[in-house]
């Protein structure tokens, strides 16, 4: 199996650093909150390292999940960054949601390198990390993603070539624009029917089994009717991502309307403190006054 580094273990990397280990890898992790780090070794074994650097050193592979663009250039070039170790060969794969052009970087200063990136921004959310269930969407070197596939297949169920560099994060954004429009309208609906006074799980069950059926309605609909948002992936993260793709679509000229009026609505749950709510309390905002 091979020796692999993981960088960042937030809700999705630590779970999903957890998969590799069990499937045999040999993981060494680093956290920027050491007791995070720590946590997940006393779970799962594996090593810990003091820097990115230190864990990517002599590893095969190298996997990151962090927050943002500042967040991976970080851990990336900064004086104990992965790039400061990673060697000739070495495939880094970064799980992140970022823009598509500190992708294009990334995999700019590690071909200087001898060594390979991969964007591969993830969907499926906190449950799909850690039943190891996710999508991964891949953009990169072609041989370098052949070497690695197996590999990600630890933690998802699907994997996907989409081109070269930057377009693992494009097909993320084309996701978040989809998300974005499906949760707005569940949301109207959904509070529609509440105020009809209608059986809302009886209506649930009745309309997921034709074409308005969803990932979010399947999952989501019934604790948005139940007021219930204390899981999945949080507005604050939406926001960050619908920034990105608001940005590139003003470098690519598309024009997205309805993404950047969901934008402002979850502004608007921001504003209100909700910043820490899932995606799916858009609804709140049709039913508080």
């Amino acid at each position: 199996m091979s020796k692999v580094a993981f960088i960042g273990l937030g809700v999705m990397g630590f779970p999903m650093a957890g998969h590799l280990q069990r499937k045999g890898h040999a993981v060494t992790v680093y956290n920027r909150t050491r007791t995070k780090a720590q946590a997940w070794q006393e779970r799962f074994g594996g090593e810990v390292a003091e820097t990115p650097a230190a864990a990517a050193r002599d590893a095969a592979i190298v996997l990151s999940c962090v927050g943002n663009d500042a967040d991976l250039r970080e851990i990336a070039f900064g004086p104990d960054g992965i790039f400061q170790s990673l060697g000739a060969r070495a495939v880094h794969i970064d799980h992140s949601t970022t823009s598509a052009e500190v992708a294009r970087e990334l995999a700019s200063r590690a071909e200087a390198l001898g060594a390979s990136f991969l964007d591969a921004p993830v969907s499926g959310g906190q449950v799909g990390a850690e039943n190891g269930t996710l999508t991964v969407m891949v953009g990169g070197d072609l041989q370098a993603y052949a070497r690695v596939e197996s590999v990600c297949g630890a933690y998802a169920r699907s994997i996907r070539h989409l081109g070269p560099s930057g377009h693992g994060q494009l097909t993320k954004m084309v996701n978040q624009i989809c998300i974005a429009g499906v949760l707005q309208g569940l949301s109207e609906g959904l509070a529609f029917g509440m105020k009809a006074g209608l059986d809302m799980q009886a209506v649930v069950e009745v309309i997921s089994k034709g074409a308005a059926q969803s990932w979010q309605m399947d999952n989501r609909a019934l604790s948005m009717v139940e007021d219930r948002f204390d899981f999945g992936f949080a507005v604050d993260w939406m926001r960050k991502d619908l920034g990105i793709v608001l940005e590139e679509a003003r470098r690519n000229g598309s024009s997205l309307p309805l993404t950047a009026l969901v934008d402002q609505f979850y502004a608007e749950l921001q504003r209100r403190d909700h910043r820490r709510l899932d995606t799916s309390s858009l609804i709140k905002l049709l039913r508080e006054p």
